[in-house]
């Protein structure tokens, strides 16, 4: 019984750190902590950029995605937009042409990555950035965002992403929020652990050329870090992108990404802790490898409660809300009720994690991609 008892407390304590105490603590050396936000770039030090767009049949919505660009409050004749269409088979090319993109790319299918790649490799911004063909930047986003690399010492930056969702039972909104304020936490105490795909730039000389099945949003922040580059998160450089609009949706889009995400964890570099400063070291141990963990120490703590249960009651409640949780999640499905979807919401994306550790083990990952249902 010993043995349980260490197992459902060290499970329940590590989870209950990840999710709260690891915020708290964030937090707490933030009080302490006091560095200038990203200033917005002024005409006169505003550098040449190349905004790049990596499309993969994106026709219905590429030539809004440039229309978007464009309308971007940064000079024209220092704002390059690239299309990068990997193996496109619809008219991505000729749409992104006629609503104006400077350069428009025409590559064999190899996947995001390698065409980000070849986008940077015939780009001529100091600065290159990137977005998504779906994500729609506000007007200063990019004003924003290259203000950042007015530091130095920055080599990343990524700024804020709201999703939006007409209906559905999608609850991304609620955890997207609470994912966003760790970050800025983190990024005051020195560098983010991970990034996002939609909203994000790089100095020309600081990007990385990678694995083609591992995605920026992971692999970049970290190793910026490594080679003694800050990657921070610029929350005025806001962008917006369309929601899987179903839990399940959800649950299927997190469960690809996890199959990029595991190659980053276990080969890529990220649990080395060499070229971490250690507060850097412990950012990463908490954020990355115990979310990462979280399903694992679920199941440890379910099952050891459950061989608890009958010896004493911290046990039993312990036992009892889990299933509750669980029960929850499959009413949800049935009786649409927030608190159900909630429940249902943290229950499938968490097992999305060790999904995709399975799919990765099984079978591998392509670097190619599919865009998500309905966010189009």
């Amino acid at each position: 019984m010993v043995v349980f008892e260490v197992v459902f407390w060290l499970s329940a304590g590590l989870l209950a750190y990840a999710q709260a105490g690891y915020p708290l603590l964030l937090a707490a050396l933030a009080r302490l902590a006091r560095r200038s936000a990203a200033a917005r770039s002024r005409d006169e030090k505003r550098p040449a950029v190349s905004l790049i767009v990596a499309a993969y049949d994106e026709e219905a919505v590429i030539a809004a995605k440039v229309a978007n660009a464009l309308a971007l409050d940064y000079p024209r004749d220092r704002l390059e937009i690239v299309v990068a269409c990997d193996g496109c088979s619809d008219g991505t090319a000729g749409a992104a042409r006629r609503a104006g993109a400077d350069l428009v790319l025409e590559l064999e299918r190899g996947g995001k990555i390698r065409a980000q790649d070849a986008a940077v490799a015939h780009a001529r911004g100091d600065i290159v950035a990137f977005s998504d063909a779906n994500a729609e930047w506000e007007s200063t986003a990019l004003a924003w965002l290259v203000g950042a690399f007015a530091d130095p010492a920055v080599g990343y930056a990524c700024g804020q992403v709201r999703f939006v969702n007409d209906g559905g039972t999608n609850q991304e909104g609620l955890y997207w929020r609470y994912e966003m304020a760790v970050r800025a936490l983190e990024s005051r105490l020195g560098s983010i652990t991970a990034g996002n795909g939609a909203i994000y730039a790089t100095r020309r000389e600081a990007y990385i050329e990678v694995d083609p099945i591992m995605g920026h949003d992971l692999s970049f922040p970290f190793n910026m870090v490594k080679r003694g580059w800050r990657a921070i998160y610029v929350p005025a450089a806001r962008a917006t992108e369309k929601m899987v609009p179903s839990i399940e949706g959800e649950f299927a889009r997190k469960r690809r990404m996890m199959s990029h995400t595991w190659p980053i964890v276990l080969r890529g570099g990220l649990l080395s802790p060499r070229g971490y400063p250690p507060l850097y070291a412990l950012m990463i141990a908490s954020h990355r490898v115990l979310r990462y963990g979280a399903p694992f120490l679920h199941v440890a703590a379910l099952v050891a409660s459950a061989v608890l249960v009958t010896t004493g009651p911290l046990y039993a409640i312990a036992f009892g809300l889990q299933v509750a949780l669980l029960v929850a999640a499959l009413l949800a499905s049935s009786v649409p009720l927030r608190p159900l979807l909630v429940a249902r919401y943290y229950v499938l994306t968490t097992a999305s994690v060790a999904a995709g550790l399975w799919d990765w083990l099984r079978h591998g990952t392509q670097p190619g991609w599919e865009p998500a249902q309905g966010t189009r």
